[in-house]
């Protein structure tokens, strides 16, 4: 476990930061590969080599731990989000197709972020509350991206349908059950939308 020479001469703040830091990324390591039933104080303090007295310093319970790996994972995916749609410019059929590539290739190219952000989110509690504030996040860039002529009402009529729809697209892509090349998967679902 931790010893008290390896904090030595780090400012307390800078302890805890860095504590915290670490037993969120073993918590996003193992709840992401193992599932709601790998994650545990004990599971967590084993894989950062800490103390029990740490975990506690910064979460209540593995609830919470769990929140902080969703919201860090989100926060990422957000920014690579707004990055990719900001960078297809003002057609709305590329900012379209570059919203739903990013989302769908974000949560592909780290599993263990499918697992968090959509897998498991459907069924555990925790996750569950994070996932609508996710849904709501992408209500907002996708109300953020839409044209300025637009109805408000329709316009979120549309981006709640979008985004409501991505949920489900994002677990059918991650499940294995739309194929492996995403390419055709963003095609299709681009042309969907074209089609509304």
């Amino acid at each position: 476990m931790s010893s008290p020479t390896r904090w030595a001469g780090v400012p307390l703040a800078d302890r805890r930061a860095e504590r915290r830091s670490q037993l969120v990324a073993a918590a996003f390591e193992i709840f992401g590969t193992q599932g709601e039933s790998g994650l545990s104080v004990r599971s967590v303090c084993r894989a950062c080599e800490f103390n029990s007295r740490y975990f506690y310093e910064s979460f209540a319970d593995t609830d919470e731990l769990l929140g902080a790996v969703y919201d860090e994972a989100a926060e990422e995916m957000s920014a690579v989000l707004e990055a990719a749609i900001a960078a297809a410019g003002d057609s709305a059929a590329e900012r379209t197709r570059a919203g739903i590539r990013t989302v769908l290739g974000f949560g592909s190219a780290d599993p263990r972020r499918g697992r968090v952000l959509f897998t498991e989110a459907r069924t555990n509690p925790v996750l569950i509350v994070r996932r609508a504030a996710t849904q709501d996040l992408l209500l907002r860039t996708t109300l953020a991206g839409g044209a300025s002529h637009d109805h408000p009402t329709s316009s979120r009529v549309r981006a709640a349908m979008f985004t409501g729809a991505m949920v489900e697209l994002a677990l059918q892509w991650l499940s294995g059950n739309l194929g492996d090349d995403l390419d055709a998967v963003v095609d299709q679902a681009v042309a969907s939308l074209a089609r509304r």
